[in-house]
């Protein structure tokens, strides 16, 4: 009874946030990095009043040790540190020792060193030599997009507008030997740039995106561009009450078809009609302008400025199937994401085949969430489609199979733990894989039973004394939904459906941390109900 009472307080609290046009909102915590970057954008754009009040809410969430991490619960960083401390135009040390302390953190991977190397200049913290920034490659830019991959580029796939705004300051305040070549396509890259920006004016629908593609382009002389006064526009719209950003508006998409999925059986038909409405509107009909990514995918949010992604379309699809929609719909979505599988079996998260940078690999959760997509539609599809879906199905268990950790265990690439000495998160990602291999029947795909044991092995073992695993709500719940253990130590730590603390454990574009509020909730309403089930049935 203890259960049922705390899922029914749990149940009503998750209900109450569904919004009438069908979805879930959710709320981001405030990000110190966005914040920094939108205020100095906006600085440099003269925008005053809006800049100083970011930079008060950066003045009142600097961390004991005096420097910032990315949530504000997060410990400080390196790179949060220093871009809050460019905006507040505080000392950051030797110019060349930062350079070089900059693009040695990063590695190769330019994706995020030099939009900071960018924001340093010109903020005058590298001094006035422009040679400390790599010359990002914006000329390419101009090839077909199913080029990219070939081409070697320095930044991950999502990237593309910092790789035209940030070489075009660079090219501006020094141009190179290849000046002649450059200037000649700057109106054109200018062009592109156009053309993939959404209409709110943020790309990606995020802060931090927007605002260094909007200081470089005002930085290289571009300051009244179309582009750059729409990026401004963005961050003025998104602006919070106290003056911060998150890191993006809203994972909309993502925490409605969580939502679906942990109140089955408990919505209305009208409220499953309006969701399901609300998914169906969100599918992408049309060739992404940004990635170029073919119809069929589901991006994060339900604004345009999203992007299609693997986990994204595995989680509407899995709720749709709840729902119920036409055939074809699914057929659209599922074959965009067998399309998306990469050689190895693995399923990456935007673009198939860039797997030399973080983000662009394949990893185990978004495979296993694929992996469940598929079995959810298996039974509505004709005998050639699950064909390719029992292929792509088996293709993604030898990627698990290889993936597996000695100890049992899965990593996943979007989520992590502050408090881990690697800032991993094996609990969320061994049971997101679990999830999918407990759905499969292993007389049909053997080889699913061996990992699923070891799996299971490893998150047994990996419970804490106290009957929690991690070190937050979220991973707490996650295991007590698939094991069935912990279910006491759940209630306590959210006050018997009461409460539900957001930890940071999730990661964004370069490794950022955020929390979303919606997530302990989400997670203990699905926990608490298959616990509250399996006591029925033991009852019985």
């Amino acid at each position: 009874m203890e259960t049922q009472h705390a899922l029914n307080k749990a149940r009503e609290r998750l209900l109450a946030g569904l919004l009438p046009d069908g979805r879930w909102e959710g709320e981001l915590s405030s990000s110190a990095l966005a914040t920094a970057v939108a205020s100095f954008a906006l600085k440099l754009a003269g925008k005053a009043e809006l800049a100083e009040r970011g930079c008060q809410w950066l003045e009142s969430h600097r961390n004991e040790d005096g420097g910032w991490g990315d949530s504000p619960e997060s410990p400080s960083n390196f790179t949060a540190t220093l871009l809050c401390r460019c905006a507040l135009d505080m000392e950051t040390g030797d110019p060349q020792k930062l350079a070089d302390e900059i693009l040695h953190f990063y590695g190769e991977d330019r994706t995020f060193s030099v939009p900071i190397l960018t924001m340093c200049m010109l903020s005058g913290k590298l001094g006035g030599d422009w040679s400390a920034i790599p010359q990002l490659p914006f000329e390419l830019a101009v090839f077909p997009h199913k080029f990219y991959r070939f081409l070697n580029l320095p930044v991950v796939s999502y990237a593309l507008p910092a790789l035209i705004a940030i070489g075009l300051v660079r090219h501006q305040n020094k141009p190179s030997r290849w000046a002649f070549y450059r200037n000649g396509l700057v109106n054109r890259v200018l062009e592109i740039l156009r053309r993939i920006q959404p209409e709110s004016g943020g790309f990606l629908e995020a802060a931090p995106l927007s605002g260094f593609v909007a200081m470089s382009l005002i930085g290289g002389g571009f300051g009244d561009h179309p582009v750059t006064q729409a990026c401004l526009r963005f961050l003025e719209n998104t602006v919070r009450d106290d003056g911060s950003w998150p890191i993006d508006v809203n994972l909309s998409t993502w925490v409605t078809s969580l939502s679906v999925r942990a109140l089955e059986g408990d919505l209305s038909d009208e409220q499953q009609n309006a969701i399901r409405d609300h998914l169906l509107k969100t599918q992408w009909t049309v060739e992404h302008p940004f990635t170029h990514a073919e119809p069929g995918g589901w991006g994060w949010t339900n604004e345009q400025g999203g992007v299609p992604d693997a986990d994204d379309t595995a989680a509407a699809l899995i709720a749709l199937r709840q729902l119920g929609c036409e055939t074809k719909v699914a057929e659209n979505g599922l074959m965009w994401l067998m399309e998306l599988q990469n050689r190895d079996g693995g399923m990456p998260t935007f673009c198939q085949g860039w797997g030399k940078l973080p983000f662009d690999r394949s990893c185990p959760d978004l495979t296993a969430h694929a992996i469940r997509a598929c079995m959810a539609w298996r039974g509505k599809m004709d005998f050639n489609f699950w064909a390719a879906m029992e292929d792509s199905i088996q293709r993604g268990l030898q990627y698990l199979e290889k993936q597996q950790r000695p100890d049992g265990s899965w990593l996943p690439l979007w989520f992590g733990n502050q408090s881990n000495p690697k800032n991993e998160n094996p609990v969320y990602g061994t049971v997101r894989v679990l999830e999918a291999l407990v759905e499969l029947d292993e007389s049909e795909f053997p080889r699913a039973g061996n990992l699923k044991r070891r799996g299971f092995q490893w998150l047994e073992s990996a419970q804490n004394p106290d009957g929690s695993w991690g070190s937050s709500v979220e991973e707490t719940a996650l295991a007590v939904g698939l094991t069935g253990k912990g279910v006491d130590k759940l209630l306590e730590m959210t006050g018997d459906g009461t409460r539900f603390l957001a930890s940071p454990i999730g990661l964004y574009f370069a490794s950022l941390w955020y929390s979303e509020k919606l997530y302990p909730l989400i997670f203990t309403v699905k926990a608490l109900k298959r616990c509250a089930t399996r006591q029925e049935l033991g009852d019985e």
